[in-house]
């Protein structure tokens, strides 16, 4: 079991991208469409693209943040980096200083570039007075052999994973492990193997039972969860992004920034779960808190 010497460990577990334009890179995305007339571009805009608060700015505060849609040699996850993108921009406006958030996408989000850190950036930066969040958005996977969940970073493979493969279990004790007052994890990928923000080694079928997302029973843990680990999530092409990012943002709007897990999960789990339906699918965010006080933590401070 793991216990962090910190106030707690908050990890906001989700599940679940396009082409830059203007001077901010990720301010403004554009989507191919066919029409009858042939090909047509169109600019994807969100309601929660830009954050309608400011917080005060908090120096000790870190952020890393990933967003993975195009990959080296898997099928792209929709949307990715447009969520990791807003997630960014919420998180400074959050008071997560602009410097220390990393954002890392496509290349810059290989194998290498998550242990590097995950494992060397943020504990040398990171004291007892930070609140830290990690964010990603993109590919899981599970092991056929172990049911293990994955991370799958840009160069990932899940005829490989053991090797190329960021392991959630890993995850979770290098964050713990952190000298922080308190660590936030917010996945958007989903670990099924049978659709959505997850693949699965070919010649081999989707865990549908469970797959071990590595969440141990510690005391200081509380976890938010987008689905089911039988289940596979989604995105919205209307506002162009992860449905559980999507509603985690608005969440973040409607409280101005100071929200805590358990008023997060309260505003976006009935409607991840009602727009799921209407794909004719099942989506079921999950809260796990150790404690009614840890799922009570404010996320901005």
């Amino acid at each position: 079991m793991i216990r962090p010497p910190m106030l707690g460990l908050l990890l906001l577990f989700a599940a679940c991208g396009e082409i830059p334009t203007a001077s901010d890179p990720f301010a403004g995305f554009q989507k191919a469409r066919t029409t009858a007339s042939g090909p047509r571009i169109r600019t994807i805009v969100s309601d929660i693209d830009t954050p309608s608060y400011q917080n005060k700015e908090n120096a000790a505060n870190f952020a890393l943040v990933i967003g993975i849609e195009k990959y080296s040699g898997i099928p792209q996850a929709d949307y990715a980096e447009r969520d990791a993108a807003a997630v960014r921009r919420h998180l400074i406006a959050m008071g997560y200083p602009d410097r220390n958030v990393i954002l890392i996408t496509g290349k810059d989000a290989g194998l290498a570039g998550i242990e590097k850190y995950v494992e060397a950036w943020l504990p040398r930066n990171v004291d007892e007075s930070s609140k830290v969040f990690f964010y990603f958005s993109g590919h899981g996977a599970p092991s056929a052999e172990s049911g293990q969940a994955y991370l799958v970073p840009w160069d990932g493979d899940p005829q490989f994973l053991e090797t190329t493969g960021y392991p959630v279990k890993r995850l979770y004790e290098k964050l713990g492990a952190l000298k922080a007052k308190s660590v936030v994890v917010a996945m958007d990928a989903c670990f099924s193997g049978a659709g959505g923000r997850s693949v699965i080694a070919q010649g081999t079928r989707p865990l549908v039972a469970k797959a071990d997302v590595g969440v141990g029973a510690g005391d200081r843990l509380a976890v938010l969860a987008a689905s089911g680990s039988d289940e596979i999530t989604g995105s919205d092409d209307g506002q162009g992004h992860g449905i559980f990012t999507y509603f985690l943002l608005k969440a973040l709007n409607e409280k101005r920034g100071q929200a805590t897990a358990q008023n997060v999960f309260d505003y976006l789990s009935p409607k991840v779960r009602d727009a799921a339906r209407r794909q004719n699918r099942d989506q079921t965010p999950k809260l796990m808190a150790a404690t009614p006080e840890l799922a009570a933590t404010r996320l901005d401070r």
